[in-house]
């Protein structure tokens, strides 16, 4: 029994801080990647508690490693709301629609690895105890994405706003959003080494940097075998951790033209649960803008800039990603066989598909 518990336990944590990393971000949606010869096709994930999700533009595929050692693969068609809606297909607002409709599906998909985390003890229930503790775990899934939410609001939203303001840089628009903005990079460092250190946490960096070894071998048009995924590095260029200091940048400018204009409306500098709520707001305008810059990175050939720009993020992969061993790079395989199930030929060679 008790084993059962610490068992749930870490289940919870695990989805926790991993949820908290992806809210803390910016960057929801994962690795978006590039395949194919003749006709591209895009394709992301994330990692998950013992598993990967994938995304391809017509299936989204979640595999995770079951605590029996098979693997549980669940699959199901979805393309994106701005794919369905030639309206909403309009740049920004399309990568606006992104960001959220990512974040839902990752947490969606992270509470469906922990329920086969925590399978095993559920099958060792029966009755009127294992139907109250069903009832339970849903309210601890549901519990854990509100404790989440919140963490990652308070501390690496709104806490660097009160320690700028408390610094008295509150006098000019642009040097008060430079600082919060550092404070907040320093903040979701700290937090990420932090957690870094925990085993759970590293077992999900693992995943992840399985998820970044599997895309790299589509992306070469190599066959999706232990052999070949197993040559690649784990950082990924468009990760959507390598956009970190592009999110920062973009932050700063917009939330120091939202203040400026604020406080030219109200007549005084804004107070600090003023710059909260017009910085909150802002953040469906800010996750767009910055999907069109990960889009265009997916070039071929992007610009220098991006580039440079990236570099920082690429650095940030030594601690969001690990070396995968065989059984991890197994999971990420069946993962994205699974998103590319349906797909025409030419996206991948058809023993990757089999």
């Amino acid at each position: 029994m008790r084993g059962q518990k610490t068992q749930r336990s870490t289940t919870i944590f695990r989805r926790l801080m991993t949820a908290v990393i992806r809210l803390a971000s910016g960057q929801p949606q994962g690795c978006s990647s590039l395949g194919g010869s003749a006709a591209d096709l895009s394709v992301g994930g994330q990692a998950v508690i013992e598993g990967v999700m994938i995304r391809s533009p017509h299936r989204i595929a979640t595999a995770v490693r079951k605590p029996d050692k098979e693997i549980m693969l669940k699959t199901h068609a979805y393309i994106a709301l701005s794919k369905r809606h030639r309206l909403l297909n309009i740049p920004i607002l399309r990568g606006a629609l992104a960001f959220f409709e990512m974040l839902v599906i990752g947490l969606r998909e992270l509470n469906f690895s922990a329920d086969v985390a925590m399978a095993e003890e559920r099958s060792a229930r029966n009755g009127t105890e294992g139907t109250h503790s069903s009832t339970k775990d849903r309210l601890m899934l549901v519990g854990s994405i509100v404790v989440a939410f919140i963490a990652g609001i308070g501390i690496f939203f709104a806490l660097p706003l009160w320690i700028t303001e408390f610094m008295g840089f509150s006098k000019n628009a642009l040097t008060f959003n430079v600082m919060a903005g550092l404070i907040r990079v320093c903040f979701f460092l700290a937090y990420l080494w932090g957690v870094s250190q925990w085993r759970e946490i590293r077992r999900i960096f693992e995943y992840h940097g399985a998820e970044h070894k599997t895309i790299f071998a589509f992306e070469a048009g190599e066959d999706l075998t232990l052999d070949n995924v197993r040559r690649y590095g784990t950082h990924h260029p468009r990760c959507g951790t390598s956009f970190l200091l592009i999110v920062v940048i973009l932050a700063i400018l917009l939330f120091a033209v939202a203040d400026t204009v604020v406080e030219l409306s109200i007549g005084h500098r804004p107070f600090v649960l003023q710059r909260f709520a017009t910085h909150f707001s802002l953040l469906p305008l800010l996750g767009g803008i910055s999907y069109e810059l990960l889009k265009l990175s997916g070039r071929e050939n992007p610009h220098v800039t991006l580039r440079w720009l990236s570099a920082p993020g690429l650095w940030l992969q030594t601690i969001t990603t690990r070396e995968p061993d065989d059984g991890q790079l197994e999971v990420a395989i069946a993962a994205l066989r699974g998103a590319l199930e349906g797909a025409p030929d030419i996206v991948a060679s058809p023993t990757a598909l089999s």
